[in-house]
């Protein structure tokens, strides 16, 4: 961990290096920016830039491999997919409060289940209606959306 600590350090004092000076950072200036001695700065270096397989022991037992310290960001995590999903239901629940037109032209204008953010343009020719008319439909339904029955059920989406 605290070598993770270091090369990270190190990306940072090189990216800065390269930015300001317009050249890499010579290893004296790397030891004197981490305050180490530069063989750790080199074994540092050398680490930085040598693959390392996610299989490497970490630790003195063999029992925990690097692969157990790196997050997956492709899974989303348990409590993000359950406020997810309560705001949707919050959300279809609110937009269900709306006339079937309003509803369609609101999921339509922000992308909300499944479709994708349309202009009024757009939106007026999927209902042969001009773009004025769903302008003032999409009107209407936020005035509604923001009457005082509804707003405590939108709140939720402030607060997340």
């Amino acid at each position: 961990v605290h070598m993770i600590e270091t090369i990270n350090k190190l990306s940072q004092i090189w990216r800065t290096t390269t930015q300001e000076h317009g050249r890499e950072p010579t290893p004296d200036e790397l030891e004197e920016h981490l305050k180490m001695p530069l063989d750790k700065v080199k074994e540092a270096l050398r680490i930085a830039r040598d693959p390392v397989s996610l299989d490497t022991p970490i630790g003195d037992d063999d029992d925990s491999h690097l692969r157990d310290f790196i997050a997956d960001d492709k899974i989303r995590k348990p409590d993000e997919v359950t406020t997810r999903h309560n705001l949707e239901h919050i959300l279809r629940s609110t937009l269900g409060t709306l006339t079937d037109r309003e509803e369609r032209v609101i999921q339509k204008r922000f992308g909300i289940d499944g479709n994708k953010e349309a202009t009024l343009e757009e939106i007026g020719l999927d209902f042969d209606v001009t773009r004025e008319r769903i302008r003032q439909i999409e009107a209407k339904a936020i005035q509604r959306l923001r009457h005082p029955s509804r707003a405590p059920l939108l709140k939720a989406f402030h607060e997340v």
